[in-house]
């Protein structure tokens, strides 16, 4: 005979039903209501799943921003559930729109956004540039609007049309407007903020269009950075780690993943930003009113009150320390010194292409001229890349008492627990022509830069027409390679005060094989506040203000809770049900009586 046993319950409690004995509705009854019981159990099991995200085996690596061939695919605009966000990135040279996605929340506040960078339907990013800059519009700033009307369209297209009202805009100007006299720059962002919202439905204020500070730019792009390599995810136990220090005084330290600095030489400038972990202490007034200047505190998590995405950035940017100026800079101290020494001294070194000034940064036997007003200076290089690096180091402008170039205050760095990755020119140093790009080393470089400076010029020219070195490789920069690669060696060791065994820098081009932009940090900040919002609405849709509060949703004492109310709601039902097949038991007893005297009455 078959049974239902409830062996989930304690021995006192056990209780079994024969279903043979029962009638074919009450079965019929029992087997539903065991069927409602398996299907709760799996539901919530499920809601539990999602409020607390997916679990991992410990140890177990995955990719925390995407993996590499997710990446590739064509973002699924039929996803009602998706979310957008666009930024338009206003440049000096031009300007670029980049639109990005991200899928719900998962409600954890220690969890930020998952943004991604929207993919057309031939998996392309989606990604639109114009030129020239905005900053030309300084005389016309009511063209403002129709500059950046192909840019907007082109997202407008992307972005499915039901999405548009909550799609937030951000147009962010940066180096070529904040040129610019703060006037034209209201004028030209007053336009944007009259005009835009009149032709395109986007989540877009006042507060949305702005020029961001050189500052804001360094955070952006370190945010980005750190995001696209997961380090601001719960770490791992194989994880490298740092104790951070809050602004509060009862806050203990937390311990969280540690962060990547980065180091991005451009043409004209040199910016760098890391994580100060520690507090702070000055040595002056002085110091700490420049320390302030360069340091900056926010909170990338949804919740203010919550520490565990608060992070103390030091960020500051190099004028003239890009490769190209350091170079000119170089040049136009070498012509000046070079025409006073002839002119007190009567001496034609230089200043005749039989008498060159040897220029050690230059390339063995390379010719080259510097014209400055109307005076030429004749070079020749010597290729010795030591005295370079002794003629290069007077550029760093170090003042004593400082850890920084050109005497601005730098944050102190823990080289024992730190990593760097080095953009740009610290990439195209070691990879275009000494093809030691990646891991930096600095003895490695050091000696591969030296035998590039000693080699010939003619032999040099002959490996680039053999393709001996990258594609990106041409001319320009075999001449001034060996100049840049011992301002590069300077900057890191003399100006950052890097040690020479340091092994914690990667030079890169790419972050897992994607160019990430300074923009995907700025929404990763801009909307740092949106998955509390959209936790706050679905509580006042549910009518129960109070139940996604973060103490209350991740207590596992609720899903317990649920489990107990469904098991005894089921065991009182099958009590009911045994007490009213006995009371039917009965009755047919009765019944069976009944009969049978009637039986007998009837017999002969």
């Amino acid at each position: 005979m078959a049974r239902i046993t409830l062996s989930c319950l304690p021995a006192s409690w056990y209780c079994s039903v024969s279903l043979l004995s029962l009638n074919c509705a009450t079965k019929q009854r029992l087997l539903f209501l065991l069927l409602l019981f398996i299907t709760s159990v799996l539901l919530l099991a499920t809601y539990q799943r999602q409020l607390w995200g997916p679990q991992r085996r410990p140890g177990a690596r995955v990719n925390k921003y995407l993996s590499l061939e997710e990446s590739m695919e064509a973002t699924d605009i039929l996803n009602s559930a998706l979310n957008y966000g666009i930024v338009v990135d206003c440049g000096s040279s031009g300007s670029r729109v980049f639109v990005y996605y991200w899928p719900p929340h998962n409600g954890n506040p220690h969890t930020l956004l998952d943004i991604r960078q929207m993919r057309d339907s031939d998996s392309k990013p989606v990604v639109k540039k114009i030129k020239p800059g905005i900053s030309t519009l300084a005389n016309t700033p009511t063209k403002a609007s129709d500059y950046l009307e192909p840019l907007l369209s082109f997202a407008a297209a992307h972005v499915p049309k039901s999405k548009h009202k909550e799609t937030p805009l951000y147009i962010l100007c940066t180096a070529g407007m904040r040129l610019l006299p703060e006037s034209q720059q209201a004028a030209i962002l007053e336009d944007l903020v009259m005009d835009v919202p009149l032709e395109f439905d986007f989540l877009f204020s006042r507060s949305h269009a702005e020029v961001i500070s050189g500052k804001q730019e360094g955070v952006y792009a370190w945010i980005g950075i750190n995001f696209v390599l997961g380090r601001f995810d719960h770490p791992d136990e194989e994880d490298a780690t740092v104790e951070v220090t809050t602004g509060s005084e009862n806050q203990p330290p937390i311990s969280r993943r540690r962060t990547v600095g980065i180091m991005d030489m451009g043409g004209a400038s040199l910016q760098i930003a890391y994580e100060v972990p520690g507090a702070i202490t000055f040595s002056s007034p002085q110091e700490e009113e420049a320390g302030k200047s360069v340091l900056a505190e926010f909170n990338l998590g949804c919740d203010v009150e919550q520490t565990q995405h608060v992070y103390r950035v030091y960020v500051t940017t190099f004028l003239g320390f890009g490769g190209n100026m350091a170079r000119q800079r170089y040049e136009d101290q070498l012509a000046n010194s070079t025409i006073s020494k002839n002119r007190f001294l009567t001496t034609e070194t230089g200043l005749s292409e039989e008498k060159p000034y040897l220029d050690p940064c230059l390339p063995v036997s390379m010719s080259d001229t510097i014209t400055r007003g109307n005076h030429t200076v004749y070079l020749r290089g010597s290729g010795d890349w030591s005295r370079c690096q002794e003629a290069v180091r007077p550029f760093l402008g170090l003042h004593n008492g400082t850890m920084s170039p050109q005497g601005i205050y730098q944050a102190p760095i823990n080289f024992s627990n730190s990593e760097f990755y080095g953009f740009s020119e610290f990439f195209y140093c070691m990879e275009d022509v000494l093809r030691i790009g990646g891991q930096y080393n600095s003895d490695r470089y050091a000696q591969a830069a030296k035998d590039y400076c000693a080699t010939k010029w003619s032999t040099l020219k002959q490996r680039l027409d053999n393709q001996l070195f990258s594609q990106q490789a041409d001319i320009s920069r075999l001449k001034y390679q060996c100049f840049k690669s011992a301002w590069m060696y300077e900057v890191l060791h003399s100006g950052f005060r890097f040690p020479s065994d340091y092994a914690s820098l990667k030079t890169a081009q790419l972050v897992y094989d994607k160019e990430v932009q300074w923009t995907l940090g700025a929404i990763l900040f801009k909307t740092r506040f949106l998955p509390l919002r959209d936790l706050q609405q679905e509580s006042l849709r549910q009518g129960h203000p109070g139940w996604l509060r973060p103490s209350f949703v991740y207590n596992h004492h609720l899903f317990s809770l649920c489990l107990l109310v469904v098991v005894l709601a089921i065991l009182l039902y099958i009590l009911r049900l045994r007490r009213i097949h006995q009371r039917e038991l009965r009755q047919v007893e009765v019944l069976d009586l009944l009969w049978a005297e009637e039986g007998e009455a009837l017999l002969p």
